[in-house]
């Protein structure tokens, strides 16, 4: 697990991505598709096209983490976009460059798919990314839990610490940084009741 955690509220995270469309407005850059990361990248990506007045939004799918903190070998392109973008301007979007290497191969595919220019956005990014993202807001080396995986991020607690007293343990420090104790009670309530798999 990690050491710690940050947990930006539903607020916070609007203002990081009302900044974000702020930057893309001052350089000028007006995306023809924004392009998700799934899963990550689907809800900064529906947010930004509705700021920066994109009406195209697509997604790819890669695969890289199997658990918090934790990558597979390389990442892998599960579904790329079935369409061409010849000449398209692009905006690609994901949650946070960790290591980098998830955009770094979504953004060769778009250029693949013919893309004129692509650009990266994240809310996040860590210092040790191969990537750098055209435009991000903030820097951390916690492991970022966003408003849309809180469950998720519960679920591989469970999963992965042992005995009740470790979960706890991580419980807690979600909860110390900022995750609403109700929350994190009834949502680990929740996943603790789930059948095992």
């Amino acid at each position: 697990m990690p050491q710690t955690f940050e947990v930006p509220t539903w607020n916070q995270t609007c203002e990081m991505l009302q900044s974000q469309a702020g930057k893309l407005r001052l350089n000028r850059w007006q995306p023809d598709i924004i392009v998700a990361v799934c899963r990550g990248g689907l809800v900064p990506a529906r947010i930004l096209a509705d700021l920066t007045e994109t009406t195209s939004v697509a997604a790819l799918e890669i695969k890289y983490y199997v658990g918090i903190a934790q990558t597979g070998k390389e990442p892998e392109l599960l579904q790329g976009l079935g369409q061409r973008l010849d000449g398209k301007k692009v905006l690609l979007v994901d949650d946070i460059a960790d290591s980098g290497e998830t955009l770094k191969l979504a953004q060769q595919h778009l250029e693949a798919q013919g893309a004129k220019e692509v650009k990266t956005a994240t809310l996040y990014m860590k210092a040790s990314s191969v990537t750098v993202p055209d435009f991000y807001e903030k820097v951390t080396s916690s492991w970022v839990v966003f408003p849309w995986d809180v469950k998720e991020t519960i679920r591989e607690i469970t999963r992965k610490e042992q005995g009740s007293r470790a979960v706890n343990r991580e419980i807690n420090k979600l909860i110390k940084a900022g995750l609403p104790k109700q929350l994190a009670e009834k949502l680990l309530a929740e996943v603790q009741g789930e059948p095992k798999k």
